[in-house]
């Protein structure tokens, strides 16, 4: 039986922490959908298009995993897509609490859909999109942070060197 998963996210920007759960969810699952939520209340920075343009450079050498975007139910989409699991990664104890919460409240909506969670590598577990686009607006470095391509992305949107 292949599995397929879904991992969803603003990605807003997509970063290395964010990669190294796609790859891993990719050796991990038969089929891995990297779901870009268009959520307008979150302020983002980038477009959903452009936040999937950057991912779809992203996994273009990986064959089991496409790239999608959603509004709505999360658990909607991933029924909609096929789906028995959502990959969610966890980098401290902060996010564990929430993302339990929401674990919980996918299964009272969806029993049949799982969630699994990872870690991502320890060279990442403190990196945040919301963090990196901060530092970066303040003319921080974060090369090796992000992709790149998303890198060079964010020097063209904040007009840093």
């Amino acid at each position: 039986m292949t599995v397929k998963a879904l991992f969803p996210g603003t990605f807003d920007p997509p970063t290395n922490g964010h990669v190294d759960l796609i790859q891993r969810g990719s050796r991990i699952f038969g089929h891995l959908t990297v779901a870009v939520l268009n959520n307008p209340g979150k302020n983002p920075l980038f477009t959903v298009t452009e936040r999937v343009e950057m991912l779809e450079e992203v996994i273009r050498t990986m064959p089991n995993v496409s790239v999608a975007k959603f509004d709505g139910l999360m658990v909607e989409f991933a029924r909609r897509e096929g789906a028995t699991a959502v990959l969610r990664g966890i980098r401290a104890i902060s996010d564990y609490e929430y993302e339990f919460q929401m674990a919980l409240m996918n299964r009272r909506l969806a029993p049949e859909i799982e969630t699994v969670f990872l870690q991502p590598a320890g060279r990442y577990s403190f990196v945040s999109s919301r963090m990196l686009k901060e530092v970066f607006s303040f003319g921080g470095d974060v090369t090796g942070l992000v992709p790149p391509n998303v890198l060079k992305r964010l020097r063209g949107r904040i007009n840093k060197p």
